[in-house]
């Protein structure tokens, strides 16, 4: 059985939820596939993220599939690169590969999406802050500890919920096409993945 971990962010600044934690618990109450999921909440903090993450990775999953918020965006992000870059510019980790491309079939994910009617693409950068450190910490552990777990981060824009109280009024998409996507990915992931 395939194995595979799904993490997701607390609420942080302004935000009393995050839609990508909210896609997560609604995929849990109905997913019935074959796969064993894992799931966690991290932090939004760098340092306890990434001790969570590295414990959490030393279970050797198939897959590791990363969620995060992204307010302002209109579709699901495919996230390709994981970038060993903080928000001050500093690097994650001294000494370390400057990025990591995911290895996972992508394209294929985002086919299956279109497919679905769910609006998507692929991004090749993570930003630099907490989304694309757990991308590029996800691939460094499992390379440096020799795990078999490849990564993926996908961005989930907010909950029509999150939406409504913003003064802004900025994009969204629904919680159950954002678990769907999750889905969709991940088993994409087991059937295509070499």
């Amino acid at each position: 059985m395939t194995r595979i971990l799904i993490t997701a962010f607390e609420p942080y600044d302004r935000w009393p939820e995050n839609s990508s934690w909210l896609a997560l618990t609604d995929l849990a109450r109905w997913y019935d596939g074959d796969a064993e999921i894992t799931t966690r909440r991290y932090p939004v903090d760098l340092t306890q993220m990434s001790e969570n993450l590295r414990k959490d990775l030393q279970a050797n999953f198939d897959f590791a599939i990363h969620l995060g918020q992204a307010p302002g965006s209109t579709l699901i992000k495919l996230e390709a690169v994981g970038l060993n870059v903080r928000s001050d510019g500093s690097s994650l980790i001294a000494d370390a590969p400057e990025a990591y491309r995911s290895s996972l079939p992508l394209d294929c994910c985002q086919r299956a999406l279109i497919a679905a009617g769910i609006p998507n693409e692929i991004s090749h950068h993570a930003g630099t802050y907490l989304c694309n450190a757990a991308l590029y910490l996800s691939q460094h552990y499992s390379q440096s500890y020799g795990l078999i777990t490849r990564s993926v981060f996908l961005h989930i824009p907010l909950s029509p919920g999150q939406a409504t109280i913003d003064k802004g009024k900025p994009a969204s998409m629904s919680t159950p096409m954002a678990s769907a996507a999750v889905a969709m990915v991940l088993e994409q992931l087991r059937t295509n993945s070499p």
